[in-house]
């Protein structure tokens, strides 16, 4: 009766909040409610503002859409269709040849949808051989909404194809490209959507073991994405969001949301099966697992805002979106599950699976596969961190040759889709022309003379210094003072070798024409222009971003456990997981070793933004666990515990938890490595790795192992650090006997204690 009575005052925000929602258990209910309908109506009504594609890419090629923007120039989406004989024999100068491009340039003409048409024979568009011509042609309207309307014009190049059956005739450009792209990517994400939920609550039905409690993690995580989804809305007309983001909102959302709920939810039970009336159950609930959810929440959230310093806009807004939805998850799980499981009381057990619920009552709160894994960890303590370590850092060596590259369309989508066919079946035949470079070039008067003369010598020596092979074609807008040059980049689909003509270009015959004319801007944009500034821009951030999380990470470790020693240990065991994450990734997709495995292939480069993007998110997903394990631990000890037999109860108790938390998440995210994008696998087999290492070698051998060899050591705070604020707000908790593991005998010692536990 003494522990019940202590519980009355509850000290700490989540067991205020807990008590408080417990109390007020309506109100809690109907304040989230209200909560997430007010959320989505006012985001519905001021709508999303989306990133814009001079926000999206950073350094000249965002100059480059600046300077349009600003003069009202549309760039209109391009698009070209490709008349190329099979074999040897027809040219462009046969009858059937100059047939096919007639059907092609009726039939395109008659969908309404294009204008600028221009024939190969007036363009001169043809190949050296004359095996091969392309037909080109802009789109009408807003060249950003363009893929919308770009399917009839697809539909007449088949029918033109369909009667012309000894040509190939393909299409490709920015609408059919787009279209392409937004159709594989929407469908791998809506096909990720709809599994991940369906996943999660199967698992979560073998973990409780009853639909109910099954139930409440899923729709907590679904409302608080719901009422974010809205915040988002509103919060974007500052900083601008986009689909990427919202949908890495709710896999990230999904995830901390039922790990937050299951951590709440599971300790509840666990109390009540030790005997404990519901109120107290709940009350020592939100007093241990309820502030393990919010240390890890704000660690979490601490990683996320680590994107927001990477000056890339979709790297802002997926770490503000994903920011929010964790505070929302998080806020939720302290104050309406307390309320929800007060109401529900014994009908959280309700619509019961006969078998599952009869393991789950045989099996108490503790697991025996741990328990037995344990054993030997526990026994032989240096030679199991060795080997863990070891085998993590083996994993990890193959990143050190990481390549990072923007993949190209056959690296992505491989030959599956025609427009990746059609764009190399251009470029084969017309080298760079299929995505030539764009200079964009803004004068006071674009008419001067010496504007002339200069945009005559550049194009001259774009292709003297073999940066291009030409046609440099040069349209000029008087009224806005702009001209825009597009210039096809000697190396086209290959990365490197049109990098190296794109720095030719900026680099050598800019300065030497361009550049002689006082007051004129000429920034170089265009794909392969885009791709590099955005991997400069992302190499910058890198070191910035990894501090930042890395050091706030440490300080709130050191805050809420009151030990130098477990926030060092905590940063070098997350940083092991990444690391072993990082190898995998590099080993499979750029090298290929096991890619069968996962239905990839090795591309011979990671997607440039997936090594911080997963940094980010991987670091503040691991410290879940760990918060949540070491909670345990600490208070284990704080009720009297030796240090091996914390160790032991936090890690048995926690392990069920923590591995019914990290399948769901692997679940989740190895959906997203079945997806056909490569980028989308990687990110899959990413995320699945290190949930999968973190959870297992990680809290189950390193993490017990090193806790056990530092003993005393583990609660080290030295004297000049004690001023830092005191987040533990630490709860008595009742007194339990020690957990016996095989093999490893259990001893009270009360002189094991932590210092501030024998006062």
């Amino acid at each position: 009766m003494a522990d019940t009575g202590r519980l009355e005052r509850p000290r700490g925000i989540a067991a205020r909040a807990g008590s408080w929602s417990a109390r007020h258990r309506w109100a809690a209910v109907g304040g989230w409610v209200l909560l997430v309908i007010l959320a989505l109506a006012v985001g519905s009504m001021t709508g999303r503002v989306d990133v814009t594609d001079s926000e999206q890419v950073p350094g000249e090629s965002g100059r480059v859409s600046t300077i349009l923007d600003e003069a009202g120039i549309d760039s209109a989406a391009g698009e070209t269709v490709l008349i190329q004989a099979k074999g040897g024999g027809l040219t462009a100068n046969d009858p059937a040849f100059h047939k096919a491009v007639d059907a092609v340039i009726s039939g395109v003409r008659d969908t309404g949808k294009v204008t600028a048409l221009r024939s190969p024979y007036e363009t001169k568009t043809i190949s050296a051989d004359r095996r091969s011509a392309l037909v080109q042609f802009e789109m009408r309207g807003d060249p950003e909404k363009a893929s919308e309307h770009i399917q009839p014009v697809l539909d007449a190049v088949d029918k033109a194809k369909d009667r012309h059956q000894d040509l190939r005739i393909e299409e490709f450009g920015d609408a059919s490209g787009q279209k392409a792209f937004d159709d594989a990517f929407g469908d791998d994400f809506t096909q990720a959507e709809f599994s991940a939920l369906p996943v999660a609550l199967g698992i979560l039905l073998i973990v409780f073991g009853a639909l109910v409690a099954a139930l409440l993690p899923v729709v907590l995580a679904m409302t608080a994405f719901l009422a974010t989804t809205g915040l988002v809305a509103v919060v974007s007309h500052w900083v601008h969001m986009s689909d990427t983001a919202n949908s890495v909102m709710l896999l990230v959302g999904l995830a901390v949301g039922v790990d937050y709920c299951l951590f709440y939810l599971r300790r509840e039970r666990e109390e009540r099966a030790a005997g404990r009336d519901a109120q107290t159950a709940l009350r020592i609930a939100a007093a241990t697992s309820g502030r393990a959810v919010l240390v890890s929440g704000v660690t979490v959230i601490v990683a996320m805002a680590g994107m927001l310093f990477t000056g890339i806009a979709e790297f802002k807004a997926m770490g503000l979106a994903t920011l929010m939805v964790v505070a929302v998850a998080m806020v939720g799980s302290v104050t309406v599950l307390p309320a929800l499981l007060s109401l529900l009381g014994e009908r959280v057990e309700k619509g019961r699976i006969p078998f599952l619920a009869r393991a789950k009552r045989r099996g108490g709160g503790e697991s025996r596969v741990w328990r037995t894994v344990l054993g030997p960890v526990l026994r032989r303590p240096k030679l199991s961190l060795a080997l863990a370590s070891g085998a993590l850092i083996a994993l990890a060596v193959p990143a050190v040759g990481m390549n990072t590259a923007n993949l190209t369309l056959d690296q992505e989508f491989g030959d599956r889709l025609p427009v990746v066919t059609a764009y190399n079946h251009i470029d084969e035949a017309f080298p760079g022309g299929s995505d030539p470079a764009k200079v964009v070039v803004k004068a006071d008067d674009i008419d001067a003379a010496p504007v002339r003369d200069a945009l005559a010598r550049f194009r001259t020596e774009a292709v003297a210094k073999g940066a291009s092979k030409g046609p440099v074609e040069v349209t000029v807008h008087r009224e806005q003072n702009v001209a825009v040059v597009e210039v096809p980049l000697i190396g086209g689909s290959d990365e490197g070798k049109a990098e190296k003509s794109l720095n030719v270009l900026r680099d050598e015959v800019r300065p030497a024409t361009l550049g002689t004319v006082d007051g004129l801007d000429a920034p170089i944009g265009g794909s392969t222009a885009s791709s590099k500034d955005f991997n400069d821009k992302l190499g910058s951030a890198v070191p910035p971003v990894f501090a930042f999380v890395v050091v706030f990470a440490f300080l709130l470790m050191l805050m809420s456990f009151r030990s130098l020693t477990i926030a060092v240990t905590s940063i070098i065991l997350n940083l092991l997981s990444v690391g072993a994450a990082y190898g995998i990734l590099t080993a499979v997709f750029q090298h290929g070793w096991g890619a069968g495995l996962v239905g990839a292939e090795g591309v011979g480069a990671i997607v440039s933004w997936l090594p911080l993007f997963l940094f980010v998110i991987l670091f503040g997903l691991s410290m879940d666990y760990h918060v949540f394990v070491v909670s345990r631990i600490r208070e284990a000890r704080l009720a009297g515990r030796n240090t091996k037999d914390a160790v032991v109860h936090g890690v048995v108790t926690t392990a069920g938890v923590v591995t019914s938390a990290a399948v769901i998440m692997v679940a989740v995210f190895s959906i997203f490595g079945t997806l056909s994008m490569q980028s989308m696998k990687q990110m899959g087999v990413g995320l699945a790795a290190a949930v999968l290492i973190d959870a297992t070698v990680i809290r189950g051998v390193l993490l017990p192992a090193a806790m056990l060899l530092l003993g005393e050591r583990n609660w080290y705070l030295p004297k000049w650090l004690r001023w830092l604020p005191d987040l533990a707000h630490d709860e008595p908790a009742p007194a339990q006997r020690p957990t016996a593991v095989v093999g490893v005998p259990t001893r009270p010692d009360a002189d094991d204690r932590p210092r501030h536990a024998r006062v």
